[in-house]
């Protein structure tokens, strides 16, 4: 039978001209089983990093709307040079940016949200043949100004398209072979996961998870959109991501996260008033800061510090707004680290079995490892520690919650 597949290949799967052709010829062999093909690409390997790189020589910074500008033209490379290398192989494609495939994104530079997608040019080249190939992570808005949809946008992009043209599968392709209990970088004994739900893959990907960006993971949730990760350098299954896996709470933690790209800010010596943690977060807000765990401790001086974590790409942002907040409430010291990482371990079992935070936090308190922050959720536990000890933490939690023998 006849199926329409959305695939998404990373900046690793075509990073080079062999890995673009390598690439080309996996997509050629779905295409020669009858299949209708959507393929997302992202820019070639570290081309993003590299632009953004050359922007800071021009300028400390750089108007967002075009950084946008600049940043679109890595996937424009990439859609291209892979479709030069599917006409190659003899069959057809066609090369197409976001705003020319028709997806329609907010206002917001540099993290748009897709608002619909007008599909009929793609329809139109399915019907012709042709593989169609689509820039990943990014846009257009209503008046026609290029977006793009943030780190890891492709991702969004696959999936969203997926949901717009009904596709029978969404394959999302990276340089591992799926979902893994951990980083297999930091714990040679990581263990690949053959199914996870939606909930554990948004809360992983939201903790530090890089496989999946969890915007593209709230999409598939939202609209029941079947994944499978993928390694774009192997034929072997990789993990299915939907919406209930069986025994599903048989199993107490999925998945432990590592993330080192926060920073964690303090303002000190905050009156303990009515609306002064009002006045600092909607600073924030305002300046499109998305902050993550908070914590605030009362004393007996009825003063309080309050700290929380922002994105590292954000914190000079964060710092300036939070110094303006802290010196409208009074001239209040404002510090920064930027040496912390989040561990965290994740699971919808966890809903159903007692003592999983006592055993995490006897973990770290074995190695010697104090606990700055904590998080919770239904499916998850955080903690703030010093990056130091990230990778040890990381080993530690996997040993305790047996993770590499199921």
């Amino acid at each position: 039978m006849k199926k329409l597949i959305v695939q998404k290949y990373g900046g690793s799967s075509v990073a080079n001209p062999e890995k673009i052709k390598n690439v080309a010829k996996r997509v050629v062999r779905y295409k020669k089983k009858g299949n209708d093909l959507v393929v997302v690409v992202s820019a070639l390997g570290d081309t993003t990093d590299e632009l953004i790189e050359l922007a800071s020589q021009i300028s400390a910074e750089p108007p967002e709307r075009e950084m946008d500008m600049l940043l679109s033209t890595g996937e424009q490379i990439s859609v291209a040079l892979l479709a030069m290398a599917i006409h190659e192989l003899g069959y057809e494609a066609i090369s197409l940016t976001g705003s020319q495939v028709g997806i329609i994104t907010d206002t917001v530079h540099t993290r748009a949200r897709i608002v619909k997608i007008e599909a009929n040019k793609i329809h139109q080249e399915l019907k012709k043949g042709k593989v169609v190939i689509v820039a990943g992570f990014q846009g257009m808005t209503p008046d026609k100004d290029i977006t793009t949809l943030g780190r890891g946008g492709s991702d969004l992009t696959a999936v969203a398209l997926a949901k717009t043209l009904e596709a029978n599968e969404c394959e999302i392709y990276t340089d591992v072979e799926g979902i893994f209990t951990t980083d297999p970088r930091i714990e040679p004994k990581a263990r690949k996961i053959d199914e996870i739900t939606y909930d554990e893959m948004l809360e992983m990907a939201s903790l530090g998870a890089q496989v999946m960006q969890a915007r593209s993971i709230e999409v598939a949730k939202k609209f029941d959109v079947p994944i499978q990760v993928r390694s774009s350098f192997s034929e072997n299954c990789g993990t299915m991501i939907i919406k209930e896996v069986k025994n599903m709470e048989d199993v107490a933690v999925t998945g432990i996260t590592l993330n080192k790209s926060e920073s964690k800010i303090t303002i000190c010596n905050v009156p303990d008033k009515p609306g002064i943690a009002a006045k600092i977060f909607n600073q924030l807000a305002q300046g499109g800061i998305n902050v993550d765990m908070i914590v605030q401790n009362v004393s007996h001086t009825r003063q309080t510090d309050i700290s929380f974590t922002v994105p590292k790409v954000d914190s000079q942002k964060a710092i300036k707004l939070t110094q303006r907040a802290a010196q409208e409430i009074g001239e209040l010291e404002v510090l920064e680290d930027l040496d912390i990482a989040r561990v965290s371990i994740v699971g919808v079992g966890m809903k159903t079995h007692s003592g999983v935070a006592a055993g995490m936090f006897e973990t770290l308190a074995k190695e010697k490892i104090n606990i700055e922050m904590i998080s919770t959720s239904e499916i998850s536990i955080s903690c703030i520690i010093k990056k130091k000890f990230a990778e040890t933490a990381v080993k530690s939690l996997h040993e305790k919650f047996d993770l590499a023998k199921r």
